[in-house]
């Protein structure tokens, strides 16, 4: 059983891709769990869920805050609540839209308090922002992030266009999420 489960909605494939990204920056201990369309999940991933040691989520911001599909899972995640089947796993959290801003800020802050709710100790993104004037899309933490990752593709962007520094950071937040889980959870 995985340490790490990634669990994300992604509409338009994007979001899949900044997920693939985490995972392959948290290496063989990252199994990924896609929300489909209509809001479920796969057969055991409920299972894998109770079993990591931390759980990552990630979904789009759409009109500022998480997919509807991603919310129908969080409202599942009520038996998980009541148990406090996460209760003290380590959370983390991304999302991803077309705009710079898109008011990411309350996805994020929805994905803090769904971890909360559960009993669960957030990881930040840890990294220094690029802000000085020589910086670029291409670099590490570009859009600035603290609380969780921010990723953001132009909305007519295909997968392969997505910015590679936003990629960057989505795999060295990965790492940070597995350094975490063999720091903190025995």
């Amino acid at each position: 059983m995985s340490s790490i489960a990634i669990v994300f909605h992604s509409g338009y494939g994007h979001t899949q891709k900044v997920a693939e990204a985490v995972a392959a920056g948290a290496g063989a201990s990252a199994t990924l769990i896609a929300i489909d369309a209509e809001g479920n999940l796969p057969d055991g991933a409920w299972d894998t869920l109770n079993a990591a040691k931390a759980i990552v989520f990630g979904s789009p911001t759409y009109m500022g805050s998480v997919s509807w599909q991603f919310k129908k899972f969080a409202d599942a995640s009520s038996k998980a609540w009541f148990t406090r089947a996460w209760q003290d796993k380590l959370a983390a959290g991304f999302t991803n839209s077309a705009s710079l801003n898109g008011d990411k800020a309350s996805t994020l802050a929805y994905l803090q308090t769904l971890a909360n709710q559960h009993g669960m100790f957030w990881i930040s993104l840890g990294m220094m922002p690029s802000n000085a004037k020589a910086s670029s899309r291409a670099d590490v933490n570009n859009l600035g992030a603290s609380a969780g990752l921010l990723t953001a593709t132009p909305a007519d962007a295909s997968t392969d266009e997505m910015v590679a520094g936003d990629l960057a950071t989505a795999q060295a937040f990965g790492a940070r999420v597995a350094a975490a889980v063999a720091k903190l959870a025995a």
